[in-house]
């Protein structure tokens, strides 16, 4: 979500208004016949937010009904408000960020569905959990200590709960990895070695966005690499103690861009001069989804969803590397980059009895863009003994967006779900364990230090986690080898 412009209020207020007159007739009668579906309202009607409102106005209408749309960019909530009661399951009522209290007080939602940009993400979920309501938020939670210190006593002094929407962990793949480690195949986790690859499609796509500002997302760190680490987290069942990190900008500066013909960055690539020139090129207009969402909408707050990603005034980071030791001992080593040859990751956790060694290669786009953003090609699992052959595990699989992840847990939110043995939902307090990793590496670029992270916040508990191989079991002696 945006910041409003205040030269555009006014004509905000009259698409706003627009748009409510055009649905107030059929509210009242329709919310008459759905008392026994949950109420969620939606703040931050962007790209990702079709997610949740695709599946609670189609899989999970008989539920689900969505009673209000929020937005800082009236052109957007409008947009919102004609999507969703397009499909009969819902006719929303919309609002501006500004009247976010407003909506909560006049349309009573249950739960209040965050993904506005990250930043904001604080200021949304502090207010609906201390007006009684529920949270649904997209990662990372937060952005800042501070930021997550508000959240974790807003639930403490509220008793309401929240839900991180953290859907890597819900792809079969990785949900097998993790049965695998549940199951000792490699004994106890010493350490992990993590490398994360976005290409130059998708990676780019940072730069040229909100995200770019680190005042906004965090920096990748935070709003990307906040999956990873609560994977680790999730998969080890243990929790980060220190963090050690190193982050540069090295290839979205401008000198890449004269390195490569070019005569330097520009503003956007709409209006941009070289844009023949220029293999980062991104056609907004050419998306119809992007096209409705941001360039038709640009009147109303000024933002550029084709920023060049050349830009000087960046200040996220695109190369990145980070040392995290754990609760339990464990030690990992982890890597991201954003300009590289393929996209994907490749983790290893070395054990007590031998090696996991978890592949995938990704198929990743622009975000909104038609196409699956994310999917998967390529997933290789082996385990490694310590002396002996190795094994190929055949991977678990699934279908749609993030490797079938999406799927899973939309199904638990809004649907009915059996008990789960991975403890897949996440709750405020991984969102925060995940996020302090990213933080705590933000500070590490700034000091050269390393950072504690009981030093962030107070009041973090543990979150629910399934239970892991014992670490003080017996082992096997490994196969004998003829030494030397």
């Amino acid at each position: 979500m945006n910041e409003i412009g205040n030269k555009n209020r006014r004509g905000i207020l009259k698409a706003a208004g627009a748009a409510g007159l055009m649905l107030a007739g059929g509210v009242h009668a329709h919310a008459a016949t759905a008392t026994t579906r949950k109420r969620y309202a939606v703040v931050g009607v962007g790209s990702r937010s079709r997610m949740y409102t695709d599946a609670a106005t189609g899989k999970f209408r008989d539920t689900s009904e969505i009673v209000a749309v929020c937005d800082a960019n009236a052109g957007r909530v409008e947009r919102a408000v004609k999507a969703i009661s397009k499909t009969g399951a819902s006719q929303p009522r919309p609002y501006l960020a500004a009247d976010f209290d407003r909506m909560l007080r006049e349309t009573k939602p249950e739960f209040v569905i965050v993904t506005t940009k990250d930043a904001t993400h604080d200021d949304y979920i502090v207010r609906a959990l201390d007006a009684g309501c529920d949270v649904i938020t997209e990662k990372p939670m937060t952005t800042t200590s501070e930021k997550a210190q508000r959240i974790l006593d807003a639930v403490k002094r509220s008793g309401r709960h929240i839900r991180i929407t953290f859907n890597y962990r819900y792809s079969p793949p990785r949900t097998q990895v993790k049965d695998l480690l549940m199951k000792g195949e490699i004994g106890d986790v010493l350490s992990v070695d993590f490398t994360w690859l976005l290409n130059t499609v998708h990676g780019a796509d940072y730069f040229r966005r909100w995200h770019s500002n680190k005042a906004n997302s965090g920096g990748l760190m935070v709003h990307k690499a906040t999956h990873h680490f609560d994977l680790v987290n999730w998969w080890l069942g243990a929790q980060p103690e220190r963090v050690a990190a190193f982050g540069s900008r090295q290839f979205y500066t401008p000198e890449t861009a004269k390195r490569m013909g070019l005569q330097g960055a520009h503003e956007r690539c709409l209006t941009c001069p070289e844009k023949q020139k220029c293999s980062f090129y991104f056609d907004l207009a050419a998306d119809p989804g992007l096209k409705a969402l941001y360039l038709d909408n640009e009147k109303y707050d000024g933002y550029f969803r084709d920023q060049c990603v050349w830009r000087p005034e960046i200040n996220i980071e695109d190369t990145m590397n980070v040392m995290v030791r754990y609760d339990n001992g464990v030690q990992l080593k982890y890597a991201l980059s954003a300009y590289d040859a393929w996209e994907g990751y490749h983790i290893a956790f070395n054990g007590t009895k031998g090696r996991l060694e978890h592949r995938i290669v990704e198929s990743a786009g622009a975000a909104g863009a038609a196409k699956v953003q994310s999917g998967s090609e390529g997933v290789s699992t082996r385990i490694i003994p310590l002396r002996g052959a190795p094994r190929d595990i055949e991977p678990w699989t699934g279908k749609g967006s993030h490797g079938g992840g999406d799927e899973v847990m939309l199904a638990e939110i809004f649907g009915s779900a059996p008990a789960d043995p991975y403890k897949r939902a996440s709750d405020e307090r991984a969102g925060a364990w995940s996020a302090l990793v990213g933080i705590a590496a933000n500070r590490c670029f700034e000091t050269g230090q390393t950072v504690k992270i009981a030093d962030l916040v107070t009041g973090l508990g543990l979150p629910e986690r399934a239970p892991m191989p014992d670490h003080g079991i017996p082992l096997p002696m490994p196969l004998r080898v003829r030494i030397p």
